[in-house]
């Protein structure tokens, strides 16, 4: 389906255009996303080849030696690009409706947030139910604090740390601890 510029829903989205999310072909990638997480945090404890396994169908790419701990939640899993030796603890959610591209040796706390959607300010066009995305790149060995949020369009830098809590609202430079709502840099490492 397209909205007159011969374009589909999904080609639209994935240009970062506004597009609207009940298209068809859009739905059936968010219900199989949903089936693979439900398969992968079903997996018990000494399930860590199956959760692997799940993960690598799921995702774009996934890195050797790296862990993501259940409970997991993601929009399409196919946007996902997570590099080598990473890990993830409890309760992460990437809503990857643009790229999400996180490095190689990336330490990702509970319950952090990585968000690609964002929706227009002009009520109507949110009415109508249009919404858009930007990507979010996070560098090699970065850490993120529990609770952390990164907002759409952000791009953290090589061996930045994050601090618990802190909400990511623009470019965070390689080095730098940031920490806060809207998080800053408070320290060059």
């Amino acid at each position: 389906m397209s909205d007159g510029d011969g374009r589909s829903q999904l080609e639209r989205m994935r240009a970062g255009d506004l597009y609207l999310a009940d298209d068809p072909e859009i739905a059936a990638m968010g219900a199989r996303a949903r089936r693979l997480c439900h398969l992968f945090n079903g997996t018990g404890p000494d399930e860590g080849e199956d959760r692997t396994e799940i993960l690598g169908e799921l995702l774009g790419a996934l890195g050797p030696d790296t862990e993501v701990r259940p409970p997991f939640h993601c929009d399409f899993g196919s946007n996902i690009s997570i590099g080598a030796r990473s890990f993830a603890n409890f309760g992460l959610v990437v809503l990857d409706v643009a790229p999400v591209t996180i490095g190689d040796d990336v330490q990702i706390g509970p319950n952090v947030q990585i968000l690609t959607p964002t929706h227009p300010l002009d009520a109507d066009l949110r009415r109508a139910k249009w919404e858009a995305a930007e990507p979010v790149a996070i560098g090699d060995n970065v850490w993120l604090g529990g609770g952390a949020i990164v907002l759409p369009g952000v791009t953290i830098g090589a061996d930045a740390v994050i601090g618990a809590g802190a909400v990511v609202t623009r470019d965070v430079a390689a080095n730098v601890v940031a920490v806060g709502n809207p998080a800053r840099v408070i320290r060059t490492l």
